[in-house]
């Protein structure tokens, strides 16, 4: 069993390290309401990590509050919030069930990516909007195959998508489907048989053909259930098709802001093992000395660098966000600051986790420790897109484009 009292961990540190980042009454609000939501998902965590099994109660208190619909536009029924309000909201979140801010993080993201692009028909995103806002439905982007990896390394999709007597007929399977068990609708990325072009298809759930293996067998990230999506064939109507070769365009060219919310994610995971170490210094101490570790200067040493690391990924988060808010006029030239910024903080995440397990020492592996579930969990930052790899490459190409 832990030792860290409830009764402080982790609200008190938590709101202490977010409210650094509160620009206004309204950024305060909304903090708020995702710090109550993350304790009330705290308390559940674990079980839902042992079970691996979706969080079904936490995503209808989401529901409850219109949680689901802060992306949407004002006009039709939203908050329309900020991307610099959607990652502080999603690093709060986070810090109570990383796998539950994961996947309304997908949800809100395919909103927010659609609001600032405006690629699809006006009607057609009304009433994905009105649907969201009135029925509380779900909804995800799934464009990753066994086959390809991950689409952002330019893998064309296996699935198959057959113009056939005016409708489109789909075959194929997704992976690593965030909440396919709770989706209502999916954009499901296709190649088109006739063209060869890449088109993104609207799938309603409930179609015949439409479903889902749960075959989620990961170690970390077991509440997202993110198991494959198979369609076997799925007949959908002529309109289904709404979007093609976005990537090619010029609004698809934008650089992926939406993105951003899956760092705020692993940087909660990494603040609520800071705040667990820290927890556990402040009340831990072994009949060897005479106060508690927290006064040990390694100990203190290690919480230094557990800050350290999270001011840098941090400021870089949210000044990368703050600038994208503030001047669209930028945002054609933001691609290499995106993905420095996912870059930093997944990697100082993964540092902070492993310094908060060496200040807790060999307690951090007991199953019954929130650390090992943060640890497992925080890996999978990792393997989101873009890769560490990529992101290098990225940077280099501008500098020397600039150079020329």
């Amino acid at each position: 069993m832990s030792i860290v009292s409830k009764k402080t961990y982790p609200s008190y540190l938590s709101d202490e390290l977010s409210r650094k980042f509160v620009q206004n009454e309204r950024q305060e609000f909304l903090l708020h309401q995702a710090s109550e939501l993350a304790e009330r998902f705290y308390e559940k965590a674990d079980n839902i990590d042992k079970e691996g099994r979706f969080p079904f109660e936490n995503f209808q208190k989401l529901k409850d509050c219109n949680y689901q619909s802060l992306t949407v536009p004002k006009q039709y029924g939203g908050e329309e919030i900020s991307l610099y309000e959607f990652l502080l909201m999603q690093e709060r979140l986070s810090q109570g069930d990383a796998s539950t801010a994961l996947c309304i993080g997908w949800h809100l993201s395919v909103i927010y990516d659609l609001r600032e692009r405006q690629t699809w028909d006006s009607e057609k995103f009304k009433w994905l909007c009105h649907e969201i806002v009135q029925n509380k439905v779900l909804i995800n982007r799934l464009a990753t195959e066994n086959g390809t990896g991950s689409p952002t390394r330019g893998g064309k999709p296996e699935t198959v998508a057959i113009k056939r007597n005016g409708k489109w007929v789909i075959t194929g399977r997704k992976s690593f489907s965030s909440m396919a068990i709770a989706l209502d609708y999916s954009l499901v990325t296709a190649t088109i048989q006739e063209s060869g072009k890449v088109g993104s298809f609207l799938v309603d759930h409930r179609l015949n053909g439409v479903k889902v293996e749960e075959n989620w067998d990961m170690i970390g990230m077991r509440g997202t259930r993110s198991d494959d999506l198979v369609l076997d064939p799925v007949e959908l109507p002529e309109d289904s098709l709404v979007e093609l070769d976005q990537l090619e365009s010029s609004k698809g060219n934008i650089g992926r802001a939406w993105l951003l919310h899956v760092p705020a994610c692993f940087l909660g995971i990494a603040i609520a093992a800071r705040n667990y170490a820290i927890s556990f210094a402040s009340e831990y101490q072994p009949n060897s000395l005479s106060s508690p570790i927290k006064d040990v200067p390694e100990v203190q040493r290690k919480i230094g660098e557990m800050d350290l690391e999270l001011l840098k990924a941090r400021h870089t988060l949210y000044f990368v966000a703050h600038r994208w808010d503030t001047y669209p006029e930028k945002r054609m030239e933001m691609s290499g600051e995106l993905a420095a910024a996912k870059h930093i903080a997944v990697n100082s995440a993964n540092k902070v986790v492993d310094l908060a397990m060496r200040i807790v020492g060999a307690r951090s592996l007991q199953k019954s420790n929130p650390l090992q579930r943060y640890y497992r969990d925080v890996r999978a930052g990792i393997h989101n897109p873009p890769m560490d790899d990529t992101v290098i490459s990225l940077l280099a190409k501008q500098a020397l484009q600039n150079f020329n």
